[in-house]
Parts: structure tokens; sequence; C-alpha cells
């Protein structure tokens, strides 16, 4: 089903992206509708899924998160990439992100952990766990340059 959105809904997109905290009230201000009709279109827009939620970034040094990896991972099932890797690849709690890729590797996740002692546990203790991993490559960050969850919001 494809979801149609007028300038109005990307105009609040973009504005609730950029700030979800924004009142009702100043949502309504910015975008010069009456707060009622904003509101409404909000609810539409978390009904449709367009707007999936509402997150807090926290700084992962303060949570002593100091350990950034992405690891590729290779299954014995190959190219049909099991379900069931990616379902339990994604319930480790450590697990930022689960991408199924093209290529000789079948995920790509994203990781956060303590430090390596950390990473290296999850890796032996929870991911050989997954019966259908065969080998994973892992690629551990030096220096964050760049990292958002904000996507480009096109104007009509």
């Amino acid at each position: 089903m494809e979801i149609t959105l007028d300038k109005i809904d990307l105009q609040i997109l973009n504005i609730i992206q950029a700030n979800a905290k924004i009142s009702n009230a100043d949502l309504a201000k910015e975008v010069k509708m009456a707060p009622s009709a904003v509101l409404e279109r909000v609810r539409k827009l978390e009904q449709k899924e367009v707007i999936k939620g509402y997150t807090t970034q926290i700084d992962p040094l303060a949570v002593k998160q100091t350990m950034l990896a992405f690891i590729f991972i290779r299954t014995s099932v190959g190219f049909a990439c099991s379900t069931n890797a990616a379902t339990l690849l994604a319930a480790l709690p450590e697990v930022q992100e689960v991408h199924h890729i093209a290529g000789e590797d079948c995920f790509l996740i994203k990781v956060r952990t303590a430090d390596s002692s950390s990473l290296m546990r999850l890796m032996r203790d929870e991911l050989r766990k997954i019966p259908e991993v065969s080998s994973t490559k892992t690629t551990i960050v030096l220096e964050t340059v760049k990292e958002q969850q904000q996507i480009i919001i096109p104007e009509k």
C-alpha cells in the first residue's frame, strides 16, 4: 500500500524529526494550522506507521557503552538468509541494527558494548548460539564522525 504525503505532512515530519518534544500548539504555529487539525494529521501519520515512534538520543559514553562495532555475518543457509537468525540477532540487547545485505555475507549488524571483552563475550556466547551463523567479520570503530537516525524528507 502506497502512502501519499502532502506538503503539510512533510513539514510536520521535518519539524517532529528535528524536535520530537515540540508541543502540538507550537507545531501548529509552525505549519500555520489549527492545533486540532495538526493533532489529527500526526495521529494519522502514526496510524499509517509513517511515524514509527519517538526516541531519546543518549550519549553512549555517558552510559559506558564505549565499544562500537559492525559485524558481517555469514549464514549456513547462504543467500536465503534465515529469518530465524535475523530474529535471534535482533533480540540481542547489544545489537542496535540488523541489516540483510547483498554480497557474500548475509547480515550486517551494529553493536554497542562496554569494552572489547564484552564484545568478545557477545560473539562467543551469543552469536555462537545461533545455529545458522557460520562466520563473522568484525570491524571496530575507532572514532565516530557522524551518526544520526534522521532521514532526508523531500519537499513537494
